[in-house]
């Protein structure tokens, strides 16, 4: 029976529905079908708004892991600074310490350089004495040839020591000069005279830098913290919201049931409503999926076991994940001449499958059944078979055991497109046992 035959005719099997009562049923399943879309619109929005605000809580638990590395980090530079501020505390002692010893080794070079100044002029008045000694020994002839030989003696060996002074005084001098340099090399705090910094001006200034890599680091170390602390407030008020927004949608989800319930109500109660021809047309169709497979168990093309299977293995490389189990080949044989019938009883049809309990679509409409791509986006909305859709609406679907059960709700085609629809299930029954439900889906 089509829709505008239903509409003109009505039911003739019932008794005939008073006027007034028809006319004010079908206005209030009119006014509950349009609070059961805004309802689903509103839980979808709430949906989005969800996902959105658990995205930014997760961006803020990653932007807070990040800051808390960076808190670490600071705290490790902050360290290494303090041990090379330690270092070079001690190195500048040291080096303080090997310039006392310079200098005090500059003093001992200049006491050695005034003995050996002593050491010559006490050669040289010693060589005087030898000369003078020389000469009264000649005087003296053959009696003063001994004592001449000594004087000459003494006079070599004054003249040897003189020499050998005079190399100590020049070596202690070259010395003064070099040790005297690095003296002032090492405590002066200004550049040398070829314009390169002292060993003191340089130590200084690499302190300094030390010193300045330490402020900026404590600098950094409290922009962190307070960053920190920002982050953890505001990833606290996300997830404030995200509660907040959950308990919403609960509330839509329950204003969305009592929509349902009222649009259920006015259509189990007899009276003639837009969705009569699809409630009627649907239960028909379930009993049908019913009787094929009970027939298919009848011939041995499947076990009831075999029907009823639910272990949904996954079927690799698929995005969105797809399954079989081992009654698949029945139903892809089976389903598509009763579905691809359905799709033609109204051009507001959207679909028409079958679920099991659990949600599993095992065969789609052929429009919806292609082979899927590389395209995970192209997938969810061209390769909707051997799909569990576990969602509220499948779920309800697959498990409903009433006479049939219209819902409504916003269907996902993917890539963030949506559709608002009604979603209308009658249960399959094969020899007495649930199987699942077959949906029928149409545009308001």
């Amino acid at each position: 029976m089509t829709p505008e035959a239903a509409e003109s005719g009505g039911r003739t099997s019932e008794p005939p529905v008073p006027r007034a009562f028809d006319v004010v049923v079908r206005d209030l399943a009119t006014q509950a079908t349009g609070l059961g879309r805004e309802a689903a619109d509103l839980c979808g929005v709430l949906d989005d708004v969800r996902n959105v605000a658990q995205r930014e809580v997760d961006a803020f638990k990653s932007l807070s892991v990040e800051v808390g590395g960076m808190v670490d980090a600071n705290r490790a530079i902050a360290k290494s600074v303090e041990s090379t501020l330690e270092s070079a505390g001690a190195a500048h002692a040291a080096v303080e310490r090997v310039a006392t010893d310079v200098t005090e080794a500059l003093s001992s070079l200049r006491e050695v350089a005034a003995v050996a100044h002593e050491i010559t002029r006490i050669a040289l008045q010693t060589r005087l004495v030898a000369f003078n000694a020389a000469v009264e020994a000649k005087h003296a002839g053959e009696m003063g040839r001994g004592f001449g030989v000594v004087a000459d003696a003494v006079k070599e060996l004054s003249e040897k020591v003189e020499a050998s002074a005079k190399a100590i005084g020049r070596t202690v001098q070259q010395l003064d000069g070099r040790i005297g340099e690095l003296a002032r090399n090492i405590r002066e705090s200004e550049t040398l005279a070829d314009g390169n910094p002292t060993f003191n001006l340089a130590f200084s200034r690499m302190i300094d830098a030390t010193r300045s890599i330490e402020a900026e680091t404590e600098r950094n170390q409290s922009v962190c913290e307070a960053t920190r602390g920002s982050l953890t407030r505001l990833e606290q008020e996300m997830i404030g919201t995200t509660q907040a927004l959950q308990g919403a949608r609960g509330r839509a989800d329950s204003f969305l049931g009592a929509s349902e319930f009222l649009v259920q109500m006015s259509a189990d109660c007899g009276a003639q409503t837009d969705d009569t021809p699809y409630i009627e047309h649907v239960i028909e169709a379930a009993a049908r999926v019913g009787r094929v497979f009970e027939e298919a168990v009848a011939s041995g093309a499947v076990t009831m076991e075999d029907l009823f299977d639910t272990d949904y293995r996954p079927i690799p490389g698929t995005a969105p994940q797809q399954h079989t189990t081992r009654y698949v080949a029945l139903t892809d044989r089976v389903l598509p001449p009763i579905q691809e019938e359905m799709l033609r009883f109204s051009d507001k049809v959207v679909f028409c499958a079958a679920v099991d309990r659990n949600g599993f679509l095992p065969t789609h409409n052929k429009k919806f059944s292609q082979a899927q791509r590389g395209d995970p986006v192209w997938n969810a909305a061209n390769c909707r078979n051997r799909r569990i859709f576990n969602d509220r609406t499948g779920l309800a679907a697959g498990k409903n055991t009433h006479r049939f059960l219209l819902q409504t709700y916003r269907r996902d085609m993917g890539g963030g497109t949506f559709k608002l629809m009604k979603d209308l299930s009658a249960p399959i029954v094969v020899r007495g046992r649930h199987w699942g439900g077959l949906r029928f889906a149409y545009l308001f």
